[in-house]
């Protein structure tokens, strides 16, 4: 079975390492300021002529409060005003976009993302929503995969209802954390009844997925209380869960410096927090999908690793990789064929560039041969845990063998270690590698020995 995983606490120690998560090949640590607005017109010229469908990204920026773990993109705010002047630009931005592409190009893939998209109001939202419809092909039959982030904090039944009457199908909930404890220590205060109430309510107006998101290796969390977290996660049967490792970067991130490296768990709880996750939400029924992510055997991701048709972007796991990924909003980033280019992440200048009736492409890069080859190389490992070099060979007409043999002596000691079964056909990642492919999919990497590792959460 694909969910198989075997726990081997010597090869987890040993294959550890810092390294990328590959929601894309090559990272965005390789993206460089030589990519610029010229370059999307280029690849969005490329998506209409191919009519290719689409997958939007909308980045809504603003938190009203802080969460000290977090490293994402966000603006702390208590002030709701400073969303209007941001939307004037995101919808400047939506048309600017939307005129280099084809009306017949379907958005077969929304996804809400931040910061807390519900920090806008009722108004602001439908006004956005409005604004993405009558620019892009939105589908109004409920086929797509349209998805928003929720904080249960600053969401209600009305909120619910309002995403559901606005097209939304699925919510990614933030949870992180149930014991009291952990939660003061992150500063992220949030109840199983206001969790709750947000599951209740998107199941009763029929949203098609509950995503739930979890964390560990918190200030103050052990491996009794986080097993207490996830059984309480259970029982609230979400479709897919994603257990993140927590990584400790105070230097790259302001807010973690207010955590207490004091109480952070250390790294043998770490791990029996993991192992007893994965135990938990095994006997209950969750298949492992791979990259901290699990699913229920019914759920589109399991189906389609079952089918080998899973693949992986900047959304994570998809089913919807075979789209142009057009990222919207500050920091935001798209996939066009074989162009990566992302915004400013700084607010000020991202509005600034479009006050001035200009793209706020920032920086970028543009696959090589190289890298499209490596990027499916990956992709593969990531999503199937198996690799068939005859399908690579076909594609890029490469000798797999040949054309990777300084790699083959790494393999084989990964091979004689248990974590991959390797031979002249294919790569296949064995149950006690499955936790462990970021390992097998680094040594393809063929940036990673310029990079700074630190930069990057370790595998476990």
């Amino acid at each position: 079975m694909l969910d198989a995983i075997r726990w081997d606490t010597d090869l987890i120690r040993r294959y550890d390492l810092a390294g990328p998560r590959y929601t894309s090949y090559p990272t965005a640590v390789q993206f460089n300021s030589q990519v610029g607005t010229f370059d999307l017109f280029h690849a969005l010229r490329d998506s209409r002529k191919a009519l290719r469908p689409l997958s939007l990204y909308v980045h809504v920026p603003f938190c009203a409060n802080i969460c000290y773990y977090c490293a994402c993109n966000k603006v702390i705010t208590k002030d709701r005003g400073r969303a209007l002047p941001y939307l004037q630009r995101l919808e400047q931005e939506i048309q600017l976009i939307a005129c280099h592409l084809d009306p017949a190009q379907k958005v077969e893939q929304l996804h809400f993302g931040g910061g807390t998209p519900t920090f806008l109001s009722h108004d602001e939202l439908r006004q956005l929503m409005a604004h993405l419809r009558k620019h892009f092909n939105l589908l109004d039959d409920d086929s797509g995969d349209y998805g928003i982030e929720i904080d249960p904090r600053e969401a209600d039944w009305s909120t619910m209802g309002l995403l559901r009457e606005l097209g939304f199908n699925r919510v990614s909930i933030g949870l992180q954390d149930l014991d009291p404890a952990v939660q003061r220590a992150v500063n992220r205060l949030q109840s199983l009844e206001e969790t709750r109430a947000v599951i209740d309510a998107a199941r009763t107006l029929q949203f098609r997925s509950i995503n739930i998101d979890l964390i560990y290796g918190l200030p103050k969390q052990t491996p009794e209380n986080f097993a207490r977290t996830v059984e309480e996660v259970i029982s609230l049967q979400p479709d897919r869960l994603s257990v993140f490792n927590y990584a400790h970067l105070p230097e790259r991130f302001m807010p973690q410096r207010r955590i207490n490296g004091n109480e952070l768990p250390s790294p043998t709880q770490k791990l029996e927090m993991l192992q007893r996750t994965i135990e938990q939400l095994t006997a209950a029924g969750y298949r492992y999908i791979g990259m901290d992510h699990f699913a229920l055997p019914d759920d589109e991701l399991a189906i389609a690793q079952e089918e080998s048709t899973l693949q992986r972007n900047f959304q994570g796991y998809t089913t919807h990789g075979h789209c142009d990924l057009i990222g919207l909003g500050v920091s935001a980033i798209s996939q066009i064929g074989d162009l990566y280019c992302q915004n400013s992440s700084d607010l000020n200048q991202y509005q600034n560039t479009l006050a001035g009736a200009q793209l706020a492409t920032s920086r970028g890069l543009v696959c090589n041969t190289d890298d499209r080859l490596r990027r499916v190389v990956i992709q593969q490992l990531i999503c199937n845990f198996s690799l068939d070099f005859a399908e690579i060979e076909r594609s890029f007409n490469i000798d797999f063998q040949g054309y990777f043999g300084a790699l083959w002596p790494q393999l084989q000691g990964m091979a004689k270690d248990g974590l991959i079964e390797l031979d002249r056909e294919r790569i296949s990642v064995l149950p006690a590698g499955r936790l462990l492919v970021r390992s097998v999919c680094m040594v393809f990497d063929a940036y990673l020995e310029q990079q700074n590792r630190q930069r990057f959460s370790r595998v476990i």
